[in-house]
């Protein structure tokens, strides 16, 4: 329950999480709701590994330069 104490790297609160969810929430309120499963399936894909390489220190412009040339930087699994 109080992970963060026995463990430093754990953060003492949830706000990546809650700013990961902001800009998908946002999109669906300015625009009214994503048009299909799809969209919204890709839109939270793209977003779900921008934010990971960030986290892990990537730099995301060249991680997307990567990926549109056919070969994208994978993120280190724990």
């Amino acid at each position: 329950m109080l992970r963060f104490i026995t463990d430093l790297r754990v953060p003492f609160d949830n706000n990546l999480a809650e700013r990961d969810i902001r800009m998908p929430k946002l999109r669906q309120k300015i625009s009214g709701a994503f048009r299909t499963d799809t969209g919204i399936a890709l839109f939270a894909t793209i977003r779900s590994y921008l934010s990971t390489m960030r986290k892990q220190g990537a730099d995301i412009f060249e991680a997307l330069v990567l990926t549109f040339q056919g070969s994208p930087p994978m993120p280190r699994l724990a």
